[in-house]
């Protein structure tokens, strides 16, 4: 798995980074249709995440069940983004069927202003890779400049 970078912040309370400006399209139309019937959404080729602030660090945790985090998944930071690229393959066999899915799929997100892209941490454990990227404290107290007379 490679990474690129960490963030830091104000008090341990935990914060939403920004509201999603539409709501989750694919959570509305699957709670519409109920489970019985056979015909819930596949999110076989999505990646389901949530994003917060805690204790200056910026945090992103993202659902990869079934993944192999050492081999198929990538996670990137660059010009103010984060992605995770990952491929699944999931097979099911029962009595008389089997089905299968397979893919790759992708999730950028755009990360808060200040980041330090240098210090960010990957883990993953029970099917959630959770990154980590730390969020400098700004500068307590304001730097003077001295100011030249020109002749």
């Amino acid at each position: 798995m490679a990474v690129n970078n960490m963030v830091k912040s104000g008090p341990k309370s935990m914060t939403a980074v920004r509201p999603d400006p539409f709501p989750r399209l694919m959570d509305w139309f699957e709670n519409l249709i109920p489970a019985e019937t056979g015909m819930r959404f596949n999110y076989a080729h999505t990646i389901r995440v949530e994003e917060f602030m805690r204790d200056g660090t910026f945090i992103v945790r993202a659902e990869l069940p079934g993944i192999d985090p050492d081999k198929d998944v990538e996670v990137t930071v660059a010009d103010g983004l984060l992605t995770i690229r990952a491929d699944r393959e999931e097979k099911t066999e029962e009595d008389h069927r089997s089905e299968f899915y397979y893919g790759s799929f992708i999730r950028t997100l755009s990360l808060p202003q200040g980041v330090d892209q240098t210090n960010v941490q990957a883990e993953y454990k029970d099917g959630i890779l959770e990154v980590r990227i730390a969020i400098p404290e700004p500068a307590a107290t304001p730097t003077n400049i001295p100011i030249k007379r020109a002749d």
